[in-house]
């Protein structure tokens, strides 16, 4: 018989051990040190840290037929999606369309096999190609110097990668969390209304256009260009598919069932109008086409990446730090838009679909995609809101939708990609127009409003900052006014008056509750935040008015003086909070006095004024 105990044995002998008499429960000690295997549990270890690293194998155990049916079904829709998106974001980024496609092809099967989120699709989205194409402009002029143009996007997106790597491996993703939402809404409708604005270029067939991206300049340029530049027949094109491109956006959102019809009406458009185009050659008549497009799967581009030289510290500072204290800015943020947009992406339908997403392991396979991506031809890629809401809708189940969404444009690079080369430029610019329309987000403003009016203000900011300037500029207003509200909110908290509310033992801010009633003679006070070196002194100064301010209005109407003051101090906290009172090394209880700290308001009144705790 053979001397091997399976794990069930092993379980069921434990079962017998504990339901035995208590007399029977204890283990020999020699017994467990002669388990047949001594390292199981660091192999266990072993498979759960794979397991963590790539949690493919952990759900790839509980795959069905049912769920593949699904995601075959969602891969397919945001592929047909994706693909002539691709091509417009790598004109964004002033890269050649082939590029747009080896990052939906590469980035998407790294992320499979390493992201947790089910229902993100991957591959390039518009705001981060515009920020590549702006920063790496900036160093190469992509016309002139397209090669070295290239290399230098290359090398920014590896340490791009490099530097959520990091930051998701030693669990800093919380470095990334101090721009507010506010500041991300109202960027992102910035950058959509520059993108929009860019693709005036393409929509109108103007053939001289400025490089700056503010709305003054852009719009002066397309009205220096009316009377000699514009193109009818490009403006036919792009017009025509644009209004039919935005008519299915609406579909799609009255009815929900139609989801499918904005997702495929991209690539509908590009197969219309590439075939318009081929048997009318209006590319005779002016108007612009891809021309072409590299056949073939992603070419390995390890020896393009700059490792060494002054062009690797350009690639370094636009992928992590930025040249100079505005790049600086705009690096971080980017970084954040790609890390904490494609988080939060993913957390929404995580939430919508009940499991958890762990924000420094989703860091550590974005930073591994785009380093691999890096070596691979392909630019910064992250989690796409338009194509992940798709893919949610289509019915995924798990992360194979990007598996197949990948080996759809892997077929397309192998044997499609000949055919694009009449696609008319005007298309793609209609493509993305629509696209980015959805990122100006104007109930999210009104919200903001209401609720924050600083918030509102950094909104506000970032907005007309990257609309009528830069996006540098937008950006470096984002994060100013964010890192203001902190200091402000740090330096200066905010504290309110307590009252009793009716018939309970629960005191409330006076504002807010407009039936709680002050104690007389007691004036409660609460502090709504930690207590630091730098607003301790503004604390003080406010409870001191509060008081003053407070014994002057009793005064006026004749009413009894404060005899008592309660400092509500609940959402203090100190690293010293947990030793108990014994342990206070600080001796602020023996300053204060035992008999004058309460657990609650309505422990202090009850010593205080007994008469006033009865519901």
């Amino acid at each position: 018989m053979s001397k091997r105990i399976s794990d069930d044995d092993e379980v069921g002998k434990e079962a017998d051990i504990r339901s035995g008499p208590s007399s029977n429960r204890q283990v020999n000690p020699t017994l467990q040190q002669e388990q047949p295997y001594p390292h199981q549990h660091q192999r266990r270890k072993l498979v759960l840290g794979f397991e963590a690293l790539f949690p493919i194998l952990r759900w790839a155990r509980d795959y069905n037929l049912t769920k593949f049916r699904g995601d075959l079904i969602a891969g397919l829709t945001i592929a047909s999606l994706c693909i002539p998106q691709d091509l417009g974001y790598a004109k964004l980024a002033n890269l050649p369309g082939q590029n747009g496609l080896y990052s939906s092809f590469v980035p998407p099967l790294v992320y499979a096999f390493m992201g947790s989120s089910r229902d993100i699709a991957i591959g390039p989205v518009a705001v981060v190609s515009l920020l590549i194409g702006t920063m790496v402009r900036d160093e190469v002029d992509p016309i002139k110097n397209a090669h070295d143009y290239l290399r230098l996007t290359l090398t920014a997106t590896f340490f791009a990668g490099v530097t959520q790597l990091t930051l998701g491996f030693f669990r800093l993703g919380f470095l990334i969390d101090f721009l507010s939402h506010a500041s991300i809404v109202g960027f992102m409708g910035g950058a959509a209304i520059t993108i929009a604005l860019q693709q005036f270029k393409g929509l109108l067939g103007i053939k001289t256009f400025t490089k700056k991206t503010d709305i003054v300049s852009v719009m002066r340029s397309v009205f220096n260009a009316a009377h000699h530049g514009w193109n009818w027949q490009t403006i036919l094109i792009g017009v025509s598919f644009l209004a039919f491109l935005l008519l299915t956006k609406y579909i799609g959102k009255k009815k929900k069932k139609l989801f499918w019809v904005p997702a495929i009406a991209p690539l509908i458009s590009v197969i219309i109008s590439t075939f318009f185009v081929y048997i009318t050659r209006a590319d005779k008549e002016g108007v612009a086409i891809v021309s072409k497009i590299r056949k073939g799967i992603n070419p390995a581009s390890a020896d393009l990446i700059y490792f060494t030289g002054d062009n690797v510290i350009k690639g370094f500072r636009i992928g992590v730090g930025g040249h100079d204290s505005l790049d600086s800015k705009l690096a971080a943020i980017k970084l954040t838009s790609m890390q904490q947009e494609a988080i939060a992406i993913g957390r929404t339908f995580a939430g919508m679909k009940d499991y958890q997403l762990d924000g420094n392991k989703e860091m550590v396979a974005l930073g591994t995609m785009n380093i691999i991506g890096s070596l691979t031809s392909c630019y910064v890629a992250t989690g796409s809101f338009s194509r992940s809401a798709v893919n949610y809708m289509a019915g995924c189940h798990t992360a194979v939708s990007n598996i197949i969404m990948s080996l759809v444009v892997l077929l397309t690079l192998e044997l499609i990609t000949p055919l694009f080369k009449y696609t008319p430029n005007a298309i793609l610019a209609s493509i993305i127009i629509s696209a980015v329309v959805g990122l100006i987000d104007f109930e999210a403003m009104k919200l903001i409003w209401k609720i924050d009016k600083l918030d509102f203000v950094a909104c506000m900011g970032a907005f007309f900052g990257v609309v009528f300037i830069s996006v540098e500029i937008g950006l470096l207003i984002a994060v100013s006014i964010s890192f203001a509200k902190i200091l402000l909110q740090v330096t200066r908290p905010r504290t309110a008056l307590l009252g009793k509310l009716p018939r309970t033992n629960v005191y409330r801010n006076i504002l807010q509750y407009p039936n709680a009633t002050q104690i007389p003679g007691i004036l409660i006070i609460r502090v709504d935040s930690a207590i630091y070196f730098s607003n301790s002194n503004y604390i003080k100064e406010r409870i001191l008015r509060w008081v003053t301010d407070e014994e002057e209005q009793l005064k006026q109407k004749s009413l009894p003086k404060i005899e008592y003051l309660i400092v509500e101090m609940s959402p203090c906290f100190s690293k010293s909070g947990d030793r108990g009172d014994g342990q206070d090394p600080s001796d602020f209880v023996e300053l204060i006095g035992k008999g004058k700290i309460f657990l609650s308001v309505a422990d202090a009144i009850l010593t205080f004024a007994p008469h006033h705790e009865e519901p």
